[in-house]
């Protein structure tokens, strides 16, 4: 479906703790069919979801934030994050609740004008799954 775009830019401050502060840009923007664009900054505290696995892994330290992709909309978001450590180490999965700002986190987020995301159980992956839609 093919849409135009618009982006926002916004920067989230040390100890922010990151799903729940683009959780309220999306909900205070309304915006329905978002994807992070651009990212960079740091972490002091992460939380991810590894492949294949339930469970949510905790890691603390300084971390650089090397990418962060995904979707985001009013009913949920989609997140890969990956960090490099301070011996250049390098990590990522799915991301939890529980992702601290370190120093500064620089987001580029666009929202797709002519579509909506959605998110509905998938039999497939046992996850609720993208579904997207024209507005």
């Amino acid at each position: 479906m093919p849409s135009t775009a618009r982006f926002y830019a916004l920067r989230l401050l040390p100890q922010q703790e990151v799903l729940s502060a683009l959780r309220d840009f999306i909900r205070l923007n309304g915006l329905r069919a978002a994807w992070i664009s651009g990212c960079v900054g740091s972490l002091s505290d992460v939380a991810f979801r590894f492949a294949g696995r339930e469970e949510t892994t905790l890691l603390s330290g300084k971390f650089e934030v090397v990418s962060l992709i995904g979707t985001l909309e009013k009913g949920g978001e989609h997140l890969h994050l990956s960090i490099a450590d301070e011996n250049g180490q390098m990590t990522g999965g799915h991301v939890m609740d529980g992702c601290l700002v370190r120093t500064t986190l620089e987001l580029v987020i666009g929202e797709l004008s002519e579509i909506s995301f959605s998110r509905q159980p998938c039999t497939h992956s046992g996850y609720d799954e993208l579904i997207v839609t024209p507005r």
